[in-house]
């Protein structure tokens, strides 16, 4: 089941931020930095955050998470983080697939690590071509991926 979270719930909040932790983990692990901002976020700073948060549930368990902002006929995914116990199940695709089928948008973007190789297949899979990359430091490089939908709908 896909909700959205309210992070002025401090216990949902404190869930999202742990799972964002320990996914974000395996992704430094994948990327070979840790200099990603949410292995650095506090709880306050996520509580800060502007972007709507949709959670995936298996039964009562938040498995996966994808936050975003509408602006105007855009959309920017900032986060999507799955429990790594949940890899390989379609949790991060059906998020997008929610997000892409409930949120009007003519554009959808997103960035992710160029390291990170199972991100990237992951959004070309699903429609979305790299425009350009960002060299963030000597460890980081980002790469900032687009989706261009016509009619207004996101769709597959």
């Amino acid at each position: 089941m896909i909700k959205e979270n309210s992070l002025l719930n401090n216990q949902q909040a404190k869930a999202i931020l742990a799972l964002q932790k320990r996914s974000y983990e395996v992704e430094a692990s994948i990327i070979r930095s840790r200099q990603i901002p949410p292995l650095q976020e506090t709880l306050l700073h996520l509580q800060q955050s502007k972007e709507i948060f949709l959670g995936y549930y298996i039964e009562d368990t938040l498995a996966g998470v994808i936050s975003f902002k509408v602006l105007g006929k855009e959309l920017d995914i900032y986060r999507l983080f799955i429990d790594p116990a949940h890899f390989k199940q379609g949790i991060a695709q059906k998020l997008l697939a929610f997000v892409e089928k409930n949120y009007s948008a003519t554009k959808i973007s997103v960035s992710t690590a160029s390291k990170n190789m199972p991100a990237i297949c992951l959004y070309q899979k699903k429609g979305f071509v790299v425009i350009r990359t960002t060299k963030i430091n000597d460890e980081l490089t980002l790469v900032h991926l687009e989706k261009v939908i016509e009619g207004g709908k996101l769709s597959l």
